[in-house]
């Protein structure tokens, strides 16, 4: 009798458990299909300002290289926090339409390979997007021309974003660290 019992309660519950999802992935092509309508493809650029000099900076070190020489002499570890301002062009002084808010930290052990590892929020203040982010997220061989790094996410108009970002230095300062870069985005989005 008890083997009968737990029998019948499995099938029960695989029972329920398909019904519910079968029912909930109804219920969210339903709402995908009515709510967002079509995908649709914007491409944009931006200036990304990252200023670590200066009595205001945008970029501070939160996490120092270690101390003690590795083989390699390199700067893996270093970690910064960013709040950079966003604009339309590369001029320091055109206005902000957005925020980079996130960290970088130099992932790779080799100086002849540096990489930086990005995870930030760009998020718009101004304009078409004001009040949306768009989250980007990858390697950034910061020592290479052209860069491709992922967009994985976002909020408010670009609600579903994927897509990606072509990243180029447009001037960096070695004795300061400060870079403008520009980011031409490709985004997927409802």
């Amino acid at each position: 009798m008890g083997k009968n019992t737990l029998t019948k309660f499995s099938f029960s519950f695989i029972l329920f458990i398909s019904i519910l999802t079968a029912e909930s992935n109804n219920v969210l092509a339903a709402h995908a299909k009515h709510q967002y309508g079509n995908e649709k493809l914007s491409n944009f650029t931006v200036y990304w300002h990252d200023i670590l000099s200066g009595h205001d900076p945008t970029s501070v070190s939160i996490v120092s290289p270690p101390p003690y020489p590795n083989k390699n002499n390199s700067i893996f570890g270093w970690v910064q926090m960013i709040d950079n301002k966003l604009t339309l062009d590369g001029d320091p002084k055109s206005k902000s339409i957005g925020r980079a808010q996130g960290f970088y930290a130099v992932a790779s052990l080799d100086p002849k390979d540096l990489a930086l590892l990005m995870t930030m929020n760009f998020y718009f203040t101004d304009g078409k997007y004001k009040g949306s982010t768009l989250e980007i997220l990858g390697r950034n061989a910061f020592m290479n021309k052209v860069r491709e790094m992922p967009i994985v996410g976002g909020s408010g108009f670009f609600r579903f974003a994927r897509g990606y970002a072509l990243l180029s230095t447009k001037m960096f300062n070695q004795s300061t660290g400060d870079a403008i870069v520009k980011y031409d985005l490709y985004v997927m989005h409802y």
